[in-house]
Parts: structure tokens; C-alpha cells; sequence
């Protein structure tokens, strides 16, 4: 199972302070999200008068889904500037890719929890590590997206683009360069990497 927390609610005003759309995930019944603390911050971000929908809906992690789901708030999400995503790091991943000329980022932090991970066929991996690094890197998780789990660069091996470890895999640290210099989001590559806690703060 998977426990999702709410990042801090200054790092949430931070990233809410462009024009955005909310994304939240309610779908999937082996990870926990805190609802009514989202609704209570999402409100306030509201009075404050840069939210310009919110989206509850299910399962972002499936494309396919959440192509459907999000169809009928496109023209919303189109004018936004930011989309901020509540939601596992599979669910912001999703997004990040689905939304690929957005700045998406997580206003979540993932932490993993014992029992059944669930049974749903995913593209992509949460690393479950705490502190979610997908906003720095443009929603493409430097833990999974690389055969290494680099978090402060790629490794100088890949060529053409590809992992030296697994040929057929895109590198993810090509991958996360693309992505933030097409958002011309570079700027972003500067932050700390840091030594993290992997325990949610209400383990026992």
C-alpha cells in the first residue's frame, strides 16, 4: 500500500501562484490520500484567485483513462499555466507526460506503507521515497526513470540517447533535460540533492 502527504502549504502556494488547474486522484483504493486536508488547502488556494478548476476524478495513472476523464476540462487546462497534481508519483508521471508542454508538479509527497500494492498494469514506477523529486525534474522521476537512480545528472554512459545499462531504455536524465529545457524550466536542475527520510512523519 501507498500513504500519500500533502507537501508543505508553502511549498503548495509556491507552486499554485501562476495560473492553475488542481488535479485530484481518488481512484485507487491501495493508496491513501487525505481528502478533506486537500479540500481545506485547495480552498484557500481558491480565495487566493490563481485556481481555475479543480478536476476530481480516478486512476490518472491509466493514459488511456485519464485522456477521457480530462477531455471535457481541456479547454481549461489548455489556458492554464500550471497544473498542480494530487495524486501519487505514478499519477503526476502520467500527467507530467499526458501534458507534456505544462508545468506539472506533485503536491504530493509518496511513502510506502506494508501489504497489497494493487494490480493495475503501469507505465511508470513510484520509488514511494518521501521527498518527490518530480518537481525539479519535470515530472520524470530520476529514481525509476534511470537504470541507476541518479538524482544529480546523467552518468556520461548513455549514447544516442539510450541507457548504457539497458539498451532499449531511453535515459532518463536525457529525458528529464528535454523536457525541462522545452518548458524552459533548466533552472530548476540547481536543486539540493539531499539525504532524505523515507518514513512517513505518523509511522510508528
Amino acid at each position: 500500500m501507498l500513504i500519500t502527504q500533502l507537501k508543505s502549504k508553502d511549498t503548495i502556494e509556491s507552486l499554485a501562484k501562476a495560473k492553475t488547474v488542481i488535479i485530484n486522484c481518488h481512484g485507487c483504493k491501495e493508496v491513501y490520500f487525505p481528502e478533506h486536508e486537500a479540500a481545506e488547502l485547495q480552498k484557500e488556494l481558491v480565495e487566493n484567485g490563481n485556481i481555475s478548476e479543480i478536476i476530481t476524478t480516478d486512476y490518472i495513472c491509466n493514459p488511456e483513462h485519464q485522456a477521457l476523464q480530462l477531455k471535457k476540462h481541456m479547454a481549461k487546462i489548455d489556458s492554464a499555466d500550471t497544473v498542480l497534481v494530487f495524486s501519487c508519483g505514478v499519477g503526476v508521471q502520467t500527467t507530467a507526460q499526458s501534458l507534456a508542454d505544462k508545468r506539472v508538479y506533485a503536491g504530493c509527497d509518496t511513502y510506502p506503507l506494508p501489504g497489497f500494492q494493487g494490480v493495475t498494469p503501469l507505465e511508470f514506477d513510484c520509488g514511494q521515497c518521501g521527498e518527490c523529486y518530480l518537481n525539479y525534474t519535470g515530472g520524470i522521476c530520476p529514481i525509476t526513470a534511470c537504470s541507476k537512480s541518479l538524482v544529480n545528472g546523467q552518468c556520461g554512459g548513455s549514447k544516442n540517447g539510450k541507457c548504457e545499462v539497458d539498451k532499449d531504455m531511453e535515459c532518463g536524465w536525457e529525458r528529464i533535460y528535454r523536457k525541462l529545457e522545452a518548458l524552459n524550466k533548466l533552472d530548476t536542475l540547481g536543486y539540493p540533492a539531499k539525504i532524505r527520510d523515507f518514513n512517513h512523519p505518523d509511522a510508528d
